[in-house]
């Protein structure tokens, strides 16, 4: 009886070290239909899970005021930086928008925005989003990028999935 509950203690307490914050840790879950991708952000090695090449070709562009740009193909299109973000401000560009008004928020949650707004003159809405996350001690901002193109709702939802899966990369040592 007593090598059983040692036994049942024993797996009890390696289930729980094998738990833990999942923006810090190495290992992924594998999203179908996307791959794990190793970024670097302001000297920060970072991981986040991209649509794979089926969806097309992959493009990462380094700005010059520090975001990192993803794209795969024209329906994934992602922008991360080093900030902290300002869902309020936000929120008051949203509002203020006289060429695309805002439709519904499909979600407004603390650090995530995801809204539909549309131009009278178009027929149809383009969908938005805005995310806060922190990784380790840092704070990002993760968006769909802003180079005119319309994303439908599929797409925000698939680069919101993505932009959730950003995290640390440990490097490992060599010998």
């Amino acid at each position: 009886m007593k090598k059983i509950l040692l036994l049942i203690t024993v797996c009890l307490h390696l289930l729980l070290l094998s738990c833990g914050d999942s923006k810090n840790e190495e290992s992924t879950k594998l999203i179908p239909g996307m791959m794990e991708l190793s970024i670097k952000i302001n000297g920060n090695n970072l991981l986040i899970m991209v649509p794979d090449s089926t969806n097309g070709k992959l493009n990462l562009i380094e700005q010059p005021w520090g975001a990192t740009e993803i794209k795969v193909g024209v329906n994934y299109q992602l922008s991360i930086e080093e900030a902290d973000g300002d869902i309020a401000l936000i929120k008051s560009d949203i509002s203020g928008n006289e060429v695309f008004k805002l439709t519904r928020y499909l979600k407004d949650e603390p650090s995530m925005l995801f809204w539909e707004a549309k131009n009278e003159n178009m027929p149809d809405p383009r969908f938005h989003f805005y995310l806060i996350t922190k990784v380790g001690e840092l704070n990002y901002v993760i968006k769909e990028t802003e180079n005119g193109d319309a994303y439908n709702e599929k797409s925000i939802n698939t680069m919101i999935i993505s932009a959730n899966t950003l995290k640390t990369k440990s490097l490992e040592k060599i010998n």
